[in-house]
């Protein structure tokens, strides 16, 4: 019983030494816990934002403004040509690509039923020819009894009205008759002018209207580029009197060019207006169908500021340009004057002298500090000749 009475005695305080042990343990961890929490807790230094850029330094200057449109290369005079009359096609002369001459037949109708129709014609004209003669030759007859007094001043009257009304048929059947030979002839499309085929809209066994178009002829000679101008280049073109054509067969060579024609009507599908510009006569190996680039310039009468397009910020349809002042960015708007091939002129806005971002201006914000790249290097190369300069002098 005694000996129990120690086992159960020594095992407790085993427990309570065991659970002392355990208790400081969990105390030790918890200081370690508190001491990394309040070290995370340190607050941590924050560092500039400080965004590289490009710039450039603003200077008026008096420019040339341009600008480019790509074009297609027509003939100035190109007619699509029916028949005057109705009927079916029974022959075509020509292919894509003929070169005609002025008279040549290109395509032909089925005459028969203008042929009758003609011959009916031709049948009425000689009964009315027939009907003058008789009452021609019975007038004559009644002015000699009339001058010996058989016959009365009305009966002579009379046949000269029935003469009259006999030669008016006889007019009205030739006339009838020149139509119909007239229309007979119109079975064979004609061409008008010496040039070269670029459309076939019919073919053979095809019935058509009269002025339904059949066949498209150039005219051969003089030659235009067209081309689409949106609507904000009007004003300028018509202004600009410096037009040249490049041809993208053979980009080496530069014509001279003139605006010969400006539609006054935007067209209804591409909101554009049509231009028209006449090639020199010195222009080589000009096929219609190139396609050209056609540059409208002229001389900028006000000095402007010259940037890069990529200087230029759009927000809610205001263009800005981002000026760098005590190392840091503000949003200035620009009044835009014109565009000179890849670069803008601004009229408006900006001063000469100050510092304009042209690379990066969609990520900036107002009042961001940057720093200009390239700026360094070169303070570093001048305090490098500077140094050298002074050691030269020094030897």
């Amino acid at each position: 019983m005694s000996i129990s009475l120690s086992r159960t005695r020594r095992n407790f305080a085993l427990s309570t030494l065991s659970s002392s042990h355990f208790v400081r343990l969990i105390s030790i961890l918890s200081l370690f816990g508190l001491l990394s929490i309040s070290g995370c807790s340190k607050k941590v230094e924050k560092t500039e934002d400080i965004r590289p850029v490009r710039a450039v330094q603003a200077k008026l200057e008096g420019s040339e403004i341009f600008s480019e449109f790509s074009g297609e290369v027509r003939a100035r005079v190109e007619s699509r040509l029916g028949f005057r009359v109705a009927g079916k096609i029974v022959a075509r002369k020509v292919e894509l690509g003929t070169i005609v001459k002025r008279g040549q037949v290109l395509m032909q109708l089925d005459p028969q039923d203008l042929l009758l129709a003609q011959a009916q014609s031709k049948a009425g004209l000689t009964a009315a020819e027939s009907n003058r003669d008789l009452a021609k030759a019975e007038l004559k007859r009644y002015q000699e009894l009339r001058d010996k007094n058989f016959v009365a001043q009305a009966v002579l009257e009379s046949k000269e009205t029935a003469y009259k009304a006999a030669q008016a048929s006889y007019e009205q059947a030739k006339a009838g008759f020149s139509n119909q030979s007239n229309q007979a002839g119109y079975t064979s499309l004609i061409a008008d002018v010496d040039g070269v085929v670029t459309a076939i809209e019919a073919e053979v066994g095809q019935v058509v209207a009269a002025g339904t178009p059949v066949v498209r002829v150039a005219k051969t000679g003089d030659m235009d580029v067209v081309v689409g101008i949106p609507e904000d280049k009007i004003n300028a073109i018509r202004r600009m009197t410096d037009v040249n054509v490049r041809l993208w067969a053979n980009d080496k060579d530069t014509y001279t060019a003139k605006l010969r024609e400006l539609s006054p009507i935007a067209d209804p599908v591409t909101r554009t207006y049509l231009a028209k510009v006449s090639l020199p006569d010195n222009a080589k190996d000009v096929r219609l169908g190139m396609t050209a680039t056609v540059s409208f310039g002229m001389k900028n009468p006000l000095a402007m500021i010259r940037l890069p397009m990529t200087a230029l910020f759009q927000e809610k349809n205001v263009s800005s340009v981002w000026i760098v002042e005590s190392g840091a960015v503000k949003l200035v708007p620009v009044q835009l004057g014109a565009s000179s091939g890849e670069d803008i002129l601004v009229a408006a806005g900006i001063q000469p002298g100050q510092t304009v971002v042209t690379a990066g201006v969609n990520l900036l914000k107002v009042g961001q500090k940057v720093s200009i790249l390239g700026v360094e290097a070169e303070h570093q190369s001048s305090a490098a000749v500077a140094a050298s300069a002074v050691s030269g002098a020094a030897k």
